[in-house]
């Protein structure tokens, strides 16, 4: 039985914020979202969520948010457009927030990471995951900390789109197969947790059904799209080296940052984990998680009917300019 809490979330714009709202929203709970700009964020209550403005880096507007809460759903990160250092966005935001959260005696907390995030100190979002964990571990909060990978809807802009535009494709030297998962698959585990006392002071990989080789990948969008992909290797030498020139200049700090985490898509080391024992402790069905497969093939679908019903709307004006 899920009972109604008042639940906060940080990063409810984001990829996978919204549907942590959304599933949130469906289970019965009072959704608060805080948003730095609440006129980008009107679908949120549009939905059925509270919106407040907020920053993590803004102390006093934590507090605000966190009234009358019972639980916080952390899933914020640095946008790539965001000018500043992840370590300054990310890092001193969590503190601030969970420092605040200890402040306003709000114990329950679901900490998004990521999976094998001690193996890549030397990358900066890794290392703030891995520091956040650290953190939690030895605070007083009630903590759930699910480790995801990466999600299906980034397959699209890096795979499914190229191939269905005759673009090219870029994939590293060494990619490394990744166990991607549906955010809204994703977002279920996250609202499960919040009434499994089992999953207290626990962390657990949240990855999907199957790791997939870029290659795969690339088949796979071949496959249902019906075009032939044009593939293009990179080496990690490249990748390194515009890393380093872009670290030169301050305002593109946090690309360099994001560029660093090249090595943890292309360094080959598998992301993947066993997922029995996460799904029987969370009460879901792993039938019901959505496959790679079925994600693609219903992806091109919608997109090429769109185009097909496009094409035929342009023919329909066309034939109005005739004379005849």
């Amino acid at each position: 039985m899920t009972l109604a809490m008042q639940v906060l979330i940080i990063g409810g714009t984001g990829t996978l914020g919204r549907q942590i709202a959304k599933c949130s929203i469906d289970a019965g709970h009072n959704v608060r979202c805080m948003v730095r700009t609440p006129r980008k964020a009107s679908f949120l209550q549009e939905w059925g969520c509270e919106l407040t403005q907020g920053d993590l880096l803004n102390k006093e507007s934590l507090d605000y948010a966190l009234e009358g809460i019972d639980a916080v759903i952390d899933a914020a990160t640095a946008r790539p457009d965001d000018g500043k250092s992840v370590y300054e966005i990310d890092w001193e935001g969590k503190l601030n927030l969970y420092q605040a959260c200890e402040r306003n005696n709000v114990k329950r907390i679901v900490f998004i990471s990521l999976l094998a995030a001690e193996k890549y100190r030397n990358v900066p979002l890794m290392d703030i995951k891995y520091c956040t964990e650290h953190y939690l571990k030895n605070s007083s909060l009630d903590f759930t900390i699910l480790q995801g990978v990466a999600f299906m809807q980034g397959v699209v802009g890096q795979f499914a789109i190229p191939v269905l535009d005759s673009q090219t494709v870029w994939i590293s030297g060494s990619p490394t197969e990744i166990a991607y998962m549906n955010t809204q698959d994703m977002a279920r585990f996250v609202i499960a947790a919040l009434n499994r006392r089992e999953t207290i002071r626990k962390s657990f990989p949240i990855v999907g059904p199957k790791a997939w080789k870029a290659d795969e990948l690339v088949k796979l969008c071949e496959e249902f799209s019906g075009k032939s992909a044009k593939v293009l290797r990179v080496s990690p030498f490249l990748i390194g080296a515009a890393q380093s020139m872009v670290s030169f200049f301050e305002p593109t700090v946090n690309v360099a940052e994001r560029l660093a985490f090249a090595e943890v898509t292309g360094g080959g080391e598998r992301l993947d984990a066993p997922m029995e024992e996460t799904y029987t402790l969370f009460g879901l069905d792993p039938s019901e998680t959505t496959t790679m497969e079925n994600y693609i093939r219903e992806y091109y679908e919608v997109i090429i009917k769109r185009l097909k019903e496009m094409e035929a709307d342009l023919d329909k004006e066309e034939k109005k300019k005739l004379p005849f």
